[in-house]
């Protein structure tokens, strides 16, 4: 049995006739740092409070049509300073709470550490509305571990959190003298100043400093530095002046924070992929494990569908082969895409069948992806390819026919229009007969918005993966052609040709026709960038960040 949480109820927490208010901390920007009773609130929440910068983080797990009022940035000076003045959360918590709504306020980071929560639960608490405290992981603790920076090591050493925008003389004066760890909050343009107050109350200059930004997040950027260098390094390195300077950062300081180890610890922006914005030209339904992994890779992923999928001109004939499937017209059904068996599995439902109607039937998959999404369907196939997983490989596997052992000599083939004729050959040649069927049409989707457009054009993706031959003709048609410091990366040798044809160098050729192998071969290709990069002395840089002008438009 799993273990259920006290706070977790079969029914609403709210009384009746009152409502209830979940104060949740949605963590320093990573959407995996959510806790698992986070997702659970957020999904019975009526209202969804949220601040802007969490705000997408949270909503993919509210339910459809739940309330979001905007928190609008009330006092534009204050924005500068880094501490943007909120419309009043507690008023829009309050007055929703009275309604008899489930209100979750979702804060940045945690809401005891992060923020003003605190004066909205003694707002709830005043009027009488139950509430909780759902904990996240408080930024000035998130951050640091993502940078690679223990904040204690084995002798204990203390760690102080100062606020330099509200520390005052005594409180710089305290975090001075000790020689603990301190984590500053602060902005990128004021990191010299906070350095500065801690010279100033005596820590060493040559105390060692990390300094991050867009902490979690796949923009996290972070420089190692000293409290007397630091000034320095943001100059040289043209870090500042910039129009970012207000932006948010985590500063690590002390001499036991380990920061001199950060490039062994360093595990988050060292990923092969990190930053890197990847183009993923596939069928919206067939992106999301592809996007999953590369996100796993440290990559930013951006799902453009060049391929739309639609029923047959004719239906007929696959409604004849789904009869003939539960009349035992066949003795095999051969699945050369997950769009097939998504095909079948809607035709089967249209007729009130399930997975059942399968039985006595071989049922073949081309390969693992196809092999999964009939396996959801609640289908275990009995061949998939031992080797290569295409057509080809199939055959390779595919039992002749026997008419001692093989009751019936047919085989159904539900397929796409534009399908090869491969497999066809193939099976009639081993003996037996097959009802080849347009399960599905490919057509050509829409353009991309015209911002996507621009920066496939103009260099703003670091790599493209190319899936087939389709997907290279059907983007290069919708979204014109990747411009040639983007890194190509085709699944087989046949869309390589087609993506050379077409005038791209193809730098990623995957070991074999999967997706997920390409996607690991993209992978394999980042670090032997990076290695190369970090042995010759250079800077590890994205590959969008080579096109002209790159380095001063590029955003921290």
């Amino acid at each position: 049995m799993n273990p259920t949480s006290p706070t977790t109820s079969p029914v609403s927490p709210a009384l009746a006739g009152h409502g209830h208010v979940t104060f949740l901390g949605a963590g320093p920007g990573d959407p995996g740092l959510l806790t698992l009773r986070a997702v659970e609130a957020l999904a019975g929440a009526d209202v969804l409070i949220a601040e802007p910068d969490v705000l997408d983080v949270v909503r993919c797990h509210a339910r459809a049509g739940v309330s979001t009022p905007e928190l609008t940035v009330v006092d534009e000076s204050s924005t500068a300073a880094g501490v943007p003045v909120l419309r009043d959360a507690a008023n829009l918590v309050m007055e929703a709470a009275r309604g008899g709504r489930r209100v979750v306020r979702a804060v940045t980071g945690d809401p005891g550490l992060d923020g003003n929560a605190g004066a909205e639960m003694l707002a709830c608490a005043a009027e009488g509305i139950p509430f909780e405290v759902v904990p996240g992981v408080a930024t000035a603790v998130g951050v640091p571990a993502y940078a690679g920076v223990p904040l204690r090591d084995a002798q204990g050493t203390d760690v102080r959190f100062v606020d330099a925008r509200t520390a005052d003389d005594r409180c710089w004066a305290e975090v001075g003298a000790s020689d603990g760890t301190v984590v500053v909050s602060t902005s990128l343009d004021s990191v010299a100043a906070a350095a500065g107050e801690l010279v100033a109350a005596g820590r060493k200059p040559d105390t060692p400093l990390t300094v991050t930004i867009a902490g979690t997040t796949t923009r996290q950027r972070t420089w190692t530095a000293t409290l007397g260098t630091i000034a320095q390094v943001f100059k040289q390195g043209k870090v500042l002046p910039s129009p970012e300077g207000h932006r948010p950062v985590i500063a690590v300081v002390g001499e036991r924070s380990a920061a001199a180890q950060r490039d062994q610890l360093s595990w988050f922006e060292s990923k092969p992929l990190f930053g890197w914005r990847v183009l993923v030209p596939r069928t919206k339904e067939q992106a999301a494990s592809l996007s999953d992994q590369l996100r796993s890779y440290g990559a930013v992923p951006h799902e453009v569908p060049t391929i739309a999928v639609e029923p047959p001109r004719t239906p007929q004939q696959m409604e004849r082969a789904v009869k003939g499937l539960v009349t035992g017209r066949y003795e095999w059904i051969a699945f050369t895409s997950v769009n097939a068996v998504k095909a079948v599995r809607e035709k089967f439902e249209e007729y009130g069948l399930d997975a059942r109607a399968f039985a006595g039937i071989k049922v073949a998959a081309v390969g693992e992806q196809t092999a999964a999404a009939l396996v959801d369907f609640g289908v275990k196939p009995d061949l998939v390819p031992s080797g290569e997983q295409s057509a080809a490989g199939l055959l390779e596997d595919w039992p002749p026919y026997d008419p001692v052992f093989d009751p019936i000599d047919r085989v159904f083939l539900p397929r796409a229009d534009i399908a090869t004729e491969t497999l066809v050959a193939g099976l009639i040649e081993l003996g037996w007969e097959v009802d080849d069927v347009t399960a599905y049409r490919t057509v050509r989707a829409s353009p991309p918005p015209a911002d996507t457009r621009e920066a496939i054009k103009g260099g703003g993706f670091d790599a493209v993966l190319f899936t087939s031959s389709s997907t290279v003709r059907n983007l290069v048609g919708i979204a014109g052609k990747p411009h040639n410091v983007t890194v190509i990366a085709c699944i087989g040798p046949a869309t390589a040709k087609t993506a050379e044809e077409h005038g791209l160098r193809v730098d990623v050729l995957s070991p074999e026709p999967s997706v997920h192998k390409l996607a690991e071969a993209l992978a394999e290709f980042g670090l032997r960038r990076r290695a190369a990069a970090l042995e010759a002395g250079d800077p590890v840089t994205r590959p969008s960040e080579r096109r002209p002008g790159a380095r001063r438009r590029r955003t921290t």
